[in-house]
């Protein structure tokens, strides 16, 4: 179809959109995924996803595949792409930039051959916030860890219910995601034309850094950072630092331990060397934990509590929510601080007990090293 002006394309979308069935997708996304010999999906690219954003694509794509509402996955063909981009004729040569339509010729260009490449070009639509279930195909989940490491949400802001029944375990390597089946095959092959074919992990998600670089953040290890952590600008991540999927900081921040999944990190906040967070997935555990603005965990210590701003935890002290603390005479649980500002929480060391002081000053972190 060729659409001749914007008058054209604005009366296709308003037509997409008064169908009594059809329901805006929160999200979308464009991209290329990869296939194992069964022709299952493994994982998923996306380089722009859309959240909140873009309707009048995902109107056309919509249109296209024959999506009206919830969460779908589609694969798409060349054929199809042209017929898409015939949609966006009047956006031609009019200077602006226009991600999806740019992602769109690039996928044409490049994806000739895609199924020989291991790779097919897939469309993937998450339904709105309300009527959102949580991933329902490998793509979609996919798209949602990317959401999360564009920035475009924070931890908790969309659905991740039952993403480890959807994420198939597999080989990371050095050529990409690789279905366990056919790794011996792969290796084989790769050892016959010269190749090295080195395994990095075996796991249900990948390093972020493979799929989405955040601007602005320093990480020294990307293998100790999953796709799906949040990493705000200005965010400093050393050798020793680790951030799980649905967690993050919002920077700048130094981290040199660990954020557990589900925890975020307010900004000017330092995590020292070793020290943790206790996150959800495991345990029963289903307080949320963060940590405030202008906060320090010492080195080797541990939280198990939300924590308020400018707090401080000393080295080597382990904060749950049952500890005893002694505040002012009294001794009472640690839980019972959550959310409470300008606190130090420390280990008396002749006496043992963990007490609570209130405090006036706050972390402040070194600006060079967070100009990244």
């Amino acid at each position: 179809m060729f659409v001749k002006d914007m008058t054209e394309f604005n009366k296709i979308i308003e037509k997409i959109e008064k169908n009594i069935d059809y329901q805006r997708p929160q999200a979308f996304g464009i991209g290329i995924a990869t296939i194992d010999t069964n022709g299952c999906l493994l994982d998923s690219y996306f380089p722009s996803p859309s959240f909140q954003t873009n309707f009048a694509t995902a109107a056309i794509l919509a249109n296209l595949f024959g999506y009206k509402n919830g969460t779908h996955s589609y694969q798409v063909s060349n054929e199809q792409i042209s017929e898409i981009l015939s949609y966006f004729t009047p956006f031609e040569n009019d200077g602006k930039e226009h991600a999806n339509i740019d992602l769109l010729k690039s996928l044409q260009k490049f994806m000739q051959s895609p199924n020989e490449n291991r790779k097919v070009i897939v469309v993937s639509f998450i339904a709105s916030a309300e009527n959102d279930s949580g991933p329902q195909e490998v793509p979609d989940a996919y798209l949602r860890l990317h959401l999360l490491s564009h920035r475009l949400v924070k931890p908790h802001g969309i659905n991740l219910k039952g993403i480890f029944n959807i994420l198939p375990n597999i080989a990371w390597t050095s050529e990409g995601a690789i279905a366990l089946q056919d790794l011996p095959l792969r290796k084989m092959e790769a050892m016959t034309t010269g190749r090295s074919l080195q395994v990095h992990s075996i796991d249900k998600f990948p390093r972020m850094t493979d799929y989405v670089i955040p601007s602005g953040v320093r990480i020294a290890d990307g293998s100790r950072i999953r796709l799906g952590a949040y990493l705000g600008e200005g965010t400093t991540i050393m050798h020793e630092g680790f951030v799980n999927f649905n967690a993050g900081c919002e920077g700048p921040n130094m981290i040199e331990g660990r954020i557990s999944a589900g925890v975020f990190v307010k900004k000017g906040s330092d995590l020292g060397g070793g020290c943790s967070t206790m996150g959800t997935l495991s345990g029963g555990g289903n307080i949320i934990i963060s940590i405030g603005e202008n906060c320090l965990l010492g080195a080797n210590s541990g939280l198990g509590i939300p924590l308020g701003d400018r707090c401080t935890i000393e080295a080597g002290l382990y904060l749950t929510a049952g500890s005893k603390v002694l505040f002012e005479g009294k001794i009472l649980k640690a839980k019972d601080f959550s959310g409470k500002n300008d606190l130090l929480f420390r280990r008396n060391s002749q006496t043992g007990n963990i007490e609570v002081l209130s405090k006036t000053n706050s972390v402040e972190l070194n600006t060079i090293l967070h100009s990244n």
